[in-house]
């Protein structure tokens, strides 16, 4: 028999698990926690054993160095190695030494390391694309950002020693672990609210989006049908990803919060990536609220119906039927609950789809702040030549006005004024026609979700590219033109 399926929990029939959705809030019900704050600072205190006081300055230094790493992640380029939390510091990754004081100036400690990001996701990637020659007994593999390697996790290191091997990855930047994992599918648990699939087998709801909520793949194969409320799965992806989403039907009102399983909800406020060593909580209806912390971004995982890449791999426990469920960083939405080992008596480890991949897949908007999401909050001019409006996905872009292009016929300033939701960091790039290609010719790339840039240029032929790069949601741009 194979070992895999021997050790780990077995997953119910697909087109039958059960999820859970976000209920519509009854009259009378708490208001959402629009700061992220109460609901999962008394869950952090609980589960991380910390004061009030150590708890609120935990998260504030946490949603601070997550931002400085973003940004120190986009200007450092090519030798940006990764960035984690050591306590309360921000430790980030350079491959050379020029690069450090780049991260000094940052506010950051650098470490100087031999590999970079890119390069330990190459050997990622190699190692995903031999997962159909997975040997039982390897649980999952990841870049660790903080060893400046990717460890392969076994129960057999021999096993282990033979995947590396066989993918013809530099075997120096590869770690194997001795690990008990049995990772499954975690498919009769409620994450948020319950839903159920066909005939009556439950999942989580994991964040509401336009038109319905995201969650896990394994709940349901794509026309699968849900009740509580009434829906349909309008795409799955399992194994490779373990991401789908459900469409809801009329009388479903979409909220931008997630159940802390304490009498209250916490308000979405947008879909940040926090940095590795980040404080994290879980909702799931089977074992509710639950925090814990980020090891590791971009892990593979064997399952007994494969392997699964790209997840979130954290401390969080979790237990059977909380698949789907919601994980969130203070108020930023990270990812739906997957898998893992172990559960909420004795600890575990438990894996999270990332949220964005979600929404990028199947072009959807994330809702925020228990409402649909404004426009967005930058004092962007009120008289403008053009104006345009787009919805982007984490990692597309968008280009205006209107999907094309302007001309000018003469000289002088040309600004453009960008308004992305909030949470999200979009960047906003102004392109000119050269006769060949369209060339950038003006950027402004800060790690906010609003951009301003101002060029003086010649005539010609001009658009603006705005581009999400972490987050989603929709934006308003305004430009002017000589």
């Amino acid at each position: 028999m194979d070992r895999r399926v021997h050790l780990g929990i077995l997953v119910a029939a697909l087109g039958t698990a059960m999820v859970t959705a976000l209920a519509v809030p009854a009259a009378g019900a708490p208001e959402p926690d629009r700061a992220g704050g109460d609901g999962m600072l008394a869950a952090v205190q609980r589960h991380l054993g910390l004061t009030e006081d150590q708890a609120r300055s935990r998260l504030a230094a946490e949603k601070q160095a997550s931002t400085t790493n973003l940004e120190l992640r986009k200007q450092l380029g090519d030798d940006y190695a990764g960035g984690w939390l050591k306590g309360d510091t921000l430790v980030v990754g350079v491959t050379n030494a020029e690069a450090a004081g780049s991260v000094r100036e940052g506010g950051a400690e650098p470490r100087l390391v031999e590999r970079s990001v890119a390069e330990l996701d190459a050997v990622q990637d190699t190692l995903d694309a031999n997962r159909d020659a997975v040997p039982a007994g390897v649980a999952s593999w990841y870049v660790d950002v903080t060893t400046n390697t990717v460890v392969v996790n076994t129960r057999s290191v021999a096993a282990g020693e033979r995947f590396v091997l066989a993918s013809g990855v530099d075997r120096d930047a590869v770690r194997v672990v001795r690990s008990t994992e049995s990772p499954r599918p975690l498919i009769d648990v409620v994450g948020g609210n319950p839903y159920y699939i066909g005939s009556g087998s439950r999942c989580s709801v994991g964040f509401s989006v336009n038109g319905g909520f995201v969650t896990a793949g394994h709940c349901g194969r794509t026309g699968a049908s849900t009740s509580q409320p009434n829906g349909q799965f309008a795409g799955s992806s399992f194994p490779g990803n373990d991401y789908a989403w459900v469409r809801v039907g009329s009388g479903n009102t979409m909220v931008g919060a997630v159940n802390n399983y304490a009498g209250g909800r916490v308000a979405v406020g947008g879909s940040q990536d926090a940095a590795v060593g980040s404080t994290v909580c879980r909702s799931g209806s089977t074992t509710g609220w639950h925090c814990g912390t980020i090891q590791a971004r971009n892990t593979s995982v064997t399952y007994p119906q494969g392997t699964v890449s790209g997840l979130i791999r954290t401390t969080v426990c979790a237990e059977p039927g909380d698949s789907g469920g919601s994980l969130l960083a203070g108020n930023q939405a990270q990812g739906v609950t997957s898998g893992g080992s172990g559960n909420c008596r004795s600890g575990g480890t438990t894996y999270f789809q990332p949220v964005n991949e979600i929404l990028q897949a199947y072009n959807l908007t994330l809702i925020t702040n228990g409402d649909e999401p404004p426009p967005g909050g930058g004092d962007c001019q009120e008289e403008a030549d053009l104006s345009g409006s787009g919805n982007l996905g984490s990692g597309q872009s968008g280009y205006q006005p209107n999907g094309s292009y302007y001309r000018s016929t003469g000289s002088g300033t040309h600004t453009g004024c960008l308004d992305g939701p909030s949470g999200a960091d979009f960047d906003l790039y102004l392109q000119k026609w050269n006769g060949y290609n369209w060339a950038n010719v003006a950027s402004s790339t800060s790690p906010n979700a609003d951009e301003t840039l101002s060029y003086n240029g010649t005539a010609g032929y001009y658009r603006y590219r705005v581009h999400a790069y972490s987050g989603s949601g929709q934006y308003t741009l305004d430009m002017t033109n000589p």
